[in-house]
């Protein structure tokens, strides 16, 4: 039996601050391109609304659930709020833009964190700490589920992957583990398993031992690093004036490309130096709006303390050069 979506609180993260950057945006739709449960999308919208007496918004997101969850959410704005809530990846963003006939969009918004509803469903397959299927699919409909990885691939693909997409020194030991034990079918018997794995000294430090090889797996089913290195330029390119990318990551790997990806599109001259002209005409798209990556305050972690880990980054459209 399929479990209805989740009427728990989600906690948006940052959320002052991301309506706070989004409401100055030039009139236009915003885009929220991971849109869960319609937290940060339902205050940038009413903060819009009452700035410039009418709001707009793209949401998108692959879960079905969460769609349905915000559409709920979402369903009592009024007259003077427009939602259209469509189930992608958000690197479709180019052709979904296409195919409304939207060139320019005020703002777009990444809020790159794991969801609430995705962590606390055990039968999702995210969470360590609950038993359930070894799934980790953001979309149902996604052919490979992390079962299908830890039992598929041989002992070197398996500690590849947890080595670049969890940053686990102990990746090797960790696959040797995975693959002698298979079938491997059940979040907590993944979980034990990497335990077990990494020696008992370094299992002291930090968090829980099977974070980052539930990250790695996670990453890699969804496909979510090359999903958003893909869709930043593009998010940026279809900014109008003044608009605003706002991006939220989590961990190194994300913040790494979302910093990459801001810093080219604010970058200027390149030519060598002593050059007397430029000749390249490289012009910056954007300025940036956060210099520094910032942080939730203390007393927001108080409150949701999976908002310990993220950084947010903002940039603003350029007018264009003539």
């Amino acid at each position: 039996m399929t479990r209805p979506p989740s009427t728990a609180a989600h906690v948006p993260v940052l959320l002052d601050r991301v309506v706070q950057l989004l409401v100055d945006a030039p009139p236009g739709p915003v885009v929220d391109a991971t849109l869960g449960a319609g937290g940060h999308a339902r205050a940038v919208l009413e903060a819009r609304r009452t700035r410039h007496g009418h709001a707009e918004l793209i949401g998108i997101d692959r879960d079905p659930d969460a769609l349905e969850l915000a559409a709920s959410r979402l369903a009592d704005l009024g007259p003077d709020v427009e939602v259209a809530l469509l189930r992608a990846r958000f690197d479709a963003l180019e052709s979904l833009l296409d195919e409304r006939g939207t060139e320019r969009v005020a703002g777009v918004l990444f809020d790159l964190g794991l969801s609430s509803m995705h962590v606390d469903r055990a039968e999702r397959g995210f969470s360590y700490r609950h038993d359930g299927p070894l799934d980790m699919r953001m979309d149902p409909a996604t052919p490979r589920s992390a079962a299908d990885l830890v039992n598929e691939l041989d002992t070197a693909e398996l500690a590849r992957l947890i080595g670049r997409y969890g940053e686990e020194p102990m990746a090797g030991r960790i696959a040797t583990a995975i693959v002698a034990a298979r079938p491997v079918t059940r979040t907590v018997e993944l979980a034990e398993l990497v335990r077990d794995a990494i020696p008992a000294a370094r299992r002291r430090r930090g968090g829980h031992p099977a974070t980052r090889t539930f990250q790695a797996l996670r990453i890699a089913v969804n496909g979510e690093l090359e999903a958003l290195e893909a869709v930043l330029p593009v998010a940026i390119e279809r900014l109008a004036v003044d608009g605003r990318c706002v991006a939220i990551s989590y961990h190194s790997l994300e913040d790494r490309l979302v910093k990459r990806a801001f810093a080219d599109a604010a970058r200027r001259c390149t030519c060598p130096p002593g050059l007397p002209v430029c000749a390249c005409g490289r012009v910056p798209l954007v300025d940036p709006l956060v210099r520094r990556p910032e942080r939730p305050e203390p007393e927001e972690v108080a409150v949701n303390p999976r908002a310990s880990a993220a950084r947010l980054r903002a940039v603003r459209r350029r007018p264009e050069q003539p």
